[in-house]
């Protein structure tokens, strides 16, 4: 073994020893919400397995897997809705887990979000690691893994997916690994259709450093990189997300918007918040809706603070525009407004500003606030799966 790759094991093994206690925390919080699934499922006479792997947005993907595109469902109001809707990159790994294993697509999908979620908690360590310190790191994961809508990160759903794969593209970005950052922003952009905040992290990023380097006239403080990996990181993050929004508009015959065409047939699209606003003030019109009105209005608020304060905590430029794209699609979309929450679960730099207070408290504290939130967000998970809607 030559002297270049013990270094690289031994920078594996490190990193690998840094963030385990973070990925033992992660893995335990999600055993305790698939537990508390399973129990609450097999008492209300259903299958817990089933509500992970085999309904709603799963039942779509495990279908593209399995046959390809090209599947409809037309409703008796008119609207339309296609497969095309749904990025492929999940269809394809589930394909290649039923290919090479005994598997089903359903089984392929949830082992894929199983370990994806886990390569999203290292990635979300990793970055927060990097710029905050360890402990911080540690309480950034714990807190992604407490959310109320957690559960969504063991499903056969693409969000683990998807948060792996963009956590890593800003770590890459933050160390100044260019043609990662790239590739990897890359294949977000075939999971999901917020793969261009990614792709806009890369971009802002990478000409930042530009500009940080021509003022200065001295390399940057990040790692060296030439300018053709900086310029072929920077060619390489959208390809994916334009890649499919692009095959999806010849395929339909409606050119560059043809994929907004079939997102319209699910009554998707992006109106500045318009009807997202309208949904929460018709909550406002009587009791007890008003309650929930009430609670959205303060979760949208949160979600603002914590944005806002990791702009005065000065996050790097690449996190904030990550996130605030994330979170600009997700509110201002006129999607199904249940699913909200779980379109914010990638949007994991909000959270650095709590994972920096609880940073803060004694280990002892910060494990009893961090448990008795795990336990909350059990028990919320075991009862949205179980409810009528999708999540």
């Amino acid at each position: 073994m030559t002297d270049l790759a013990t270094r690289v094991v031994a920078a594996r093994r490190t990193a690998w020893r840094r963030a385990a206690p973070a990925l033992c925390g992660y893995a335990a919080v999600r055993a305790l919400g698939l537990v508390l699934l399973a129990v609450w499922s097999a008492a209300r006479g259903k299958s817990a397995y089933t509500l992970l792997t085999a309904r709603w947005d799963s039942l779509w993907y495990a279908r593209v897997a399995g046959g390809g595109y090209g599947y409809e469902v037309r409703l008796p109001n008119g609207d339309v809705h296609a497969d095309l809707a749904f990025f492929p990159l999940l269809p394809w790994l589930e394909r290649l887990g039923a290919a090479v294993g005994p598997l089903s697509y359903a089984d392929a999908g949830f082992a894929v979000s199983l370990l994806a979620s886990l390569a999203a908690a290292w990635g979300i360590f990793a970055v927060t690691d990097h710029v905050y310190g360890r402990r911080a790191g540690t309480c950034a994961v714990l807190l992604w893994a407490v959310l109320p809508v957690g559960i969504v990160q063991s499903m056969a759903y693409s969000e683990s997916l998807f948060t792996a794969l963009a956590a890593w593209s800003l770590y890459c970005v933050l160390t100044g690994r260019w043609v990662g950052a790239g590739a990897l922003a890359l294949l977000a952009g075939l999971t999901r259709p917020v793969g261009l905040a990614v792709a806009a992290a890369v971009w802002t990023a990478a000409v930042a450093s530009l500009v940080r380097e021509r003022r200065a006239a001295t390399p940057t403080a990040l790692p060296a990189a030439g300018p053709c990996r900086r310029l072929l990181g920077m060619l390489l993050a959208p390809l994916g997300a334009a890649g499919y929004v692009l095959w999806v508009g010849h395929r339909t015959g409606g050119g560059p918007f043809g994929y907004l065409d079939v997102q319209a047939g699910w009554r998707n699209g992006f109106d500045g918040g318009y009807a997202f606003a309208r949904f929460v003030g018709d909550k406002f019109t009587s009791f007890p809706s008003a309650l929930a009105g009430l609670g959205l209005v303060i979760g949208v608020a949160l979600v603002i603070r914590l944005y806002v304060t990791g702009v005065r905590q000065g996050q790097p430029p690449a996190l904030l525009v990550y996130s605030g794209v994330v979170t600009a699609l997700a509110l201002c979309a006129s999607s199904y407004f249940g699913s909200k929450p779980r379109l914010l679960l990638p949007a994991f730099p909000l959270l650095l500003p709590l994972a920096l207070a609880l940073a803060r408290l004694r280990a002892s504290r910060a494990a009893w606030v961090t448990g008795g939130i795990a336990l909350a967000s059990a028990v919320y998970g075991a009862f949205w799966l179980n409810g009528s809607g999708p999540p």
